[in-house]
């Protein structure tokens, strides 16, 4: 009886170098199209092969022949004084990189290399760090819609009533296309395009940018009711500020203040936070201290996902540059998902009924 010699699968076939470059760059050039078949912008997918190049240049060789000792070296040695962020940024990379190739490649590169590609990241050396993100759970609908009706009749009776409706239109106008404060406080009365689209949009200058890049700017459409709102505001609130719309720069959103040339100067964000504060104590006080201008633009966008928007157009008016930044965005509610599962159980026995007929 023989013995059957078997060949140590870890070890490299006969590749020449000018071969391997080439191998190497068509796997590159697969994740990037990949990468942007999943919807990331541009400057996303930029970022994850900068990040991945910074490995590789260190490394000296093909990614897919990295082992946890060498995570080990370059999270360990190479990392140890960046960011949590830059080292998690750097991790994020490496790992969807070896997603795509454990999905995409494995098999190919076995056959051409001789080598089984994983992961070298683990539990034991996979950078950790706090979520960049607190989880806002948002009331429900319900419940912003009495909050909003509640702040609506005030305006009736309170004391002062044009600061009083600027707060109310600014954080109605933020819960229904999701603007971030800054983002409303910024805005011009110039930037309010009636002209485009079929709702008309907001022409956002100073949106958020990412990881320190300046701000980012982006239309934003004024679907759900908000060009309505706006136009109540305009023509019924902001003339009480006094103010001249033919001015460059007039802000959409006054304050009662006044500029040395004596025009009205834009609201403070404090103005609209106390504003959103006091409204929520006085007709949703089970959230009293807990709705704030950021959890509005959660509900935005938790709502308009529950009611068909697609999670990308989501994406597209939050101005966010990452898709998994929207989805911790998304919150639903009570009997969301036993909904669908028993909408797709449903459809499960439509199919089993169908085949024994």
């Amino acid at each position: 009886m023989s013995l059957t010699v078997v060949r140590e699968i870890r070890s490299p076939h006969a590749l020449a170098a000018e071969d391997l470059d080439d191998l190497e760059t068509d796997v590159l050039a697969g994740y990037v199209l990949a990468r942007a078949a999943s919807g990331l912008a541009d400057g996303s997918v930029q970022t994850e092969v900068s990040s991945l190049g910074q490995i590789r240049s260190w490394f000296g060789r093909p990614l897919w022949e990295m082992e946890p000792p060498d995570a080990d070296r370059f999270f360990g040695q190479v990392m140890r004084g960046a960011a949590v962020a830059t080292r998690q940024l750097r991790a994020f990379a490496l790992s969807t990189y070896f997603r795509f190739i454990e999905l995409r490649m494995k098999s190919e590169l076995y056959r051409l290399t001789g080598r089984i590609a994983e992961c070298p990241l683990d539990e034991m050396n996979t950078p950790s760090g706090r979520s960049r993100m607190g989880l806002r759970i948002p009331p429900e609908e319900h419940e912003v819609e009495r909050l909003f009706a509640g702040w609506r009749e005030d305006l009736a009776t309170c004391r002062k009533f044009g600061p009083a409706a600027r707060n109310f239109a600014a954080a109605r106008l933020m819960a229904k296309v999701g603007l971030r404060i800054n983002e409303a406080r910024m805005l011009d009365l110039s930037d309010v395009r009636w002209e485009l689209g079929r709702y008309g949009k907001l022409h956002v200058r100073h949106g958020k940018g990412a990881r320190g890049s300046g701000p980012r700017e982006r239309m934003v459409p004024l679907i759900n009711g908000g060009d309505v709102l706006l136009r109540w505001y305009i023509e019924d609130v902001w003339g009480q500020f006094d103010a001249d719309h033919t001015r460059p720069g007039a802000p959409l959103f006054l304050s009662e203040r006044r500029g040395r040339d004596g025009s009205s100067l834009r609201m403070g964000d404090h103005a609209l936070r106390l504003g959103l504060a006091e409204a929520a104590e006085r007709h949703l006080p089970g959230w009293a201290g807990k709705v704030t201008p950021h959890v509005l633009r959660h509900f935005c966008a938790s709502q308009l996902y529950l009611h068909g928007m697609d999670l990308m157009a989501v994406q597209e008016l939050l101005g966010h540059e990452w898709l998994v930044t929207t989805l911790r965005y998304v919150h639903v509610h009570r009997g969301f998902v036993e909904e669908s599962w028993a909408a797709g159980q449903r459809r499960a026995a439509e199919r089993l009924a169908g085949l024994a007929t």
